[in-house]
């Protein structure tokens, strides 16, 4: 158990000394069947809006946690990214996201709409020599 706990803090501190040298990247892909889904970031990217979700007319509102920030893919409309220093609320913001717009009350094996993490990175690839 004590070790556990040791490998557990180097983790986090290895963690951080990564968020602050390179940071880190979630990109995250809005997947739809037939009613398109459309996201709408404001507030300088701490802020996100899921409109449009299997059609619903309801409104999808999600805060980004503290030092995350969003932007939109310009090349890919149907693709974010979700980026910071800290792993935590990068991957917590992800997680708020996904979750807020899940599918309920449905068989989940055939609507398989939603909003998910395709890819994660660092915002700053090192070049390995």
């Amino acid at each position: 158990k004590e070790i556990a706990t040791i490998k557990t803090a180097c983790s986090l501190i290895e963690n951080m000394f990564t968020g602050l040298q390179r940071g880190f990247k979630y990109k995250m892909k809005l997947v739809y069947a037939h009613f398109p889904v459309n996201v709408g970031i404001k507030d300088d990217g701490s802020h996100i809006s899921i409109m449009n979700f299997i059609g619903q007319k309801v409104k999808f509102e999600v805060e980004a946690l503290p030092g995350v920030r969003m932007h939109k893919d310009q090349k890919v409309p149907s693709e974010f990214f979700v980026e910071g220093n800290d792993l935590e609320n990068v991957s917590r913001t992800c997680a708020l996201i996904s979750q807020s717009c899940q599918v309920r009350n449905k068989d989940i094996r055939k609507f398989l709409d939603g909003i998910y993490v395709q890819e994660k990175g660092h915002i700053v690839d090192l070049e390995e020599e």
